[in-house]
């Protein structure tokens, strides 16, 4: 473990033997910092947040404070659990839970966070995941595995982005947005499915087919949403068009359209 001599790290903390923590950070209270992740300069850790392996966290980033919901206090019972391989560039911060869920903020693995971006309070973010420059996001969205945001989008809270789907940039977002599709504009409208990421992740032409049609049936034939639904089952048992099927129905918010 190597800590810098201008750091200060609460007595509660953890820190494996590998981990390095730079100049003038901070680690607060019943933080656990994982093997090799890196710490950069000026960044505060709040308390109560978990940091697995091979992170790397970059100058003046705040993860794991208090949220900015009104009604959280520094005493409650909340947490940032965040997994493995993230980086978390300069200026990002990230807030803990509130006690409205479970109180938890987490961060999967592999993610590449950039400069400026804002994660609420408890939400969900899978793994895989790039957010461009200042993409922010209020409380309690879920981001699938897989998402790209592009830089400057914003997500209203409780919203849910489905895996490998893709947003423009400057994209303003208050309904979900299914698997694989890719939208843009503010408000954001549906352009198509993020057919070049699939492709750039093994999906081969019978797939990306597939969803194309689902995505054609959803949003270019002009159908209510329950009959789109009934429509996409009789596809088959494609595993994809399943995906985007249970997505739908289980959306609180409806959808980009």
């Amino acid at each position: 473990m190597t800590v810098h001599s201008t750091a200060i790290v609460d007595s509660t903390a953890r820190i494996a033997d590998t981990a390095q923590i730079g100049p003038y950070s901070i680690i607060g209270a019943k933080v656990e910092i994982g093997a090799g992740t890196t710490i950069g300069p000026h960044v505060v850790i709040g308390a109560q947040t978990r940091i697995g392996a091979d992170n790397k966290i970059f100058q003046f980033a705040s993860v794991g404070e208090i949220s900015q919901d009104m009604t959280a206090t520094p005493a409650d019972d909340t947490w940032t659990l965040i997994g493995d391989r993230n980086v978390i560039r300069e200026n990002v911060t990230i807030n803990r839970g509130t006690l409205k869920e479970d109180g938890t903020t987490r961060i999967g693995n592999d993610n590449w966070i950039m400069a400026y971006c804002h994660v609420a309070h408890d939400c969900q973010i899978g793994s895989h995941t790039i957010f461009a420059n200042n993409a922010s996001l209020a409380g309690h969205v879920h981001i699938g595995d897989w998402v790209i945001l592009g830089g400057f989008t914003l997500v209203h809270q409780f919203c849910r982005l489905g895996a490998h789907s893709f947003t423009g940039y400057a994209s303003g977002l208050d309904r979900d947005v299914p698997p694989f599709v890719l939208v843009d504009g503010n408000p954001a409208v549906p352009r198509g499915i993020n057919s070049r990421g699939l492709q750039r992740r093994g999906f081969d032409k019978n797939a990306i087919r597939s969803i194309k049609d689902a995505y054609r049936t959803i949003y270019r034939k002009e159908l209510r949403l329950p009959d789109a639904v009934e429509a996409l089952r009789e596809q088959g048992d494609d595993p994809h068009v399943a995906s985007m099927i249970e997505f739908i129905e289980s959306s609180q918010r409806g959808l980009q359209r």
